[in-house]
């Protein structure tokens, strides 16, 4: 099961699949300058009305919550690996 971390000034909110149409709702809140977004609860219940605006940080993390033993499942899930495009090496 991937359970997703979603971010907002430091606070973490926790979300079933699938974020999708929330995240397009965020995104739309923000660009329009600002607007609350309903965050839906990971077991029943009403939610929690965030106001989202421009600038705010926000950070979403996918999470193998399947229960396997390999110490990989526990690590967030990203779309991709930065790379610096400046080419520095950290390890050089």
């Amino acid at each position: 099961m991937t359970l997703h971390r979603l971010t907002v000034n430091g606070r973490d909110y926790f979300l079933p699949d699938p974020v999708t149409q929330l995240k397009g709702e965020i995104l739309r809140a923000i660009q329009a300058g600002g607007g609350y977004v309903t965050i839906p609860p990971l077991r029943g219940g009403p939610g929690l009305e965030i106001l989202f605006s421009p600038g705010m940080p926000v950070l979403w993390a996918e999470i193998d919550v399947s229960g396997g033993n390999d110490d990989a499942d526990h690590q967030p899930q990203h779309a991709g690996a930065y790379e610096d495009p400046s080419g520095f090496d950290p390890l050089m």
